[in-house]
């Protein structure tokens, strides 16, 4: 797979980088770019993978509302890679992969409830620049979800819009971890 991004891949060396990569390939099946790129500052790989370690600890919102979340915010933003890995992580952890699949085009598929409908809207509305939250939404997320849930839910959704970002400034673009084990091709939105 030829690579695309906006600043070269690094080779991971080292101790530290032999067991980025073994990590990296039994969690994925390969290195994943973001980590190449970003071994060019290890502190700014640290926190991203630190911070993803501490995110990953959080329990107080359904995990396929964060994976829906996430997705949205990728589509959005336009991160090929995140929609990819996030239907590939959404698969691995036994997530609704078939709503997983169908979150780029969210607005016309008939598979989601109305709460993961106004996950996706409130993820949208975070990362539209300046942000579109309402009152209303977040209202009707705090009812649904409660507070705890809520909180985790919107620095969740952050947390995408950091990863999306940063994949999509410098160039990072889905590397096929779906593809590889055999998932359905990701849904693509109309046009109309």
């Amino acid at each position: 797979m030829t690579s695309n991004t906006r600043i070269p891949k690094a080779e991971l060396t080292g101790i530290y980088g032999a067991v980025v990569r073994l990590m990296s390939r039994k969690m994925l099946g390969d290195v994943a770019e973001p980590v190449e790129v970003a071994w060019h500052n290890r502190k700014v790989l640290n926190f991203s993978l630190g911070v993803g370690r501490q995110a990953a600890k959080w329990d107080q919102c359904d995990e396929n509302l964060k994976s829906f979340a996430h997705m949205a915010v990728a589509s959005l933003v336009g991160c090929s890679f995140c929609l990819d890995l996030g239907y590939f992580m959404a698969h691995n952890a036994g997530l609704d992969e078939t709503k997983a699949r169908e979150v780029p085009r969210w607005r016309e598929s008939d598979v989601f409830t109305p709460l993961e409908r106004d996950v996706m809207t409130y993820a949208e509305a975070m990362t539209q620049t300046p942000p579109t939250v309402t009152d209303e939404m977040s209202a009707r997320l705090l009812k649904a979800l409660g507070a705890p849930a809520l909180v985790e839910l919107t620095a969740y959704i952050a947390l995408a819009n950091m990863y999306t970002r940063t994949n999509t400034a410098l160039g990072i673009e889905s590397q096929g971890f779906s593809a590889a084990c055999d998932l359905k091709p990701l849904a693509v939105a109309s046009t109309a």
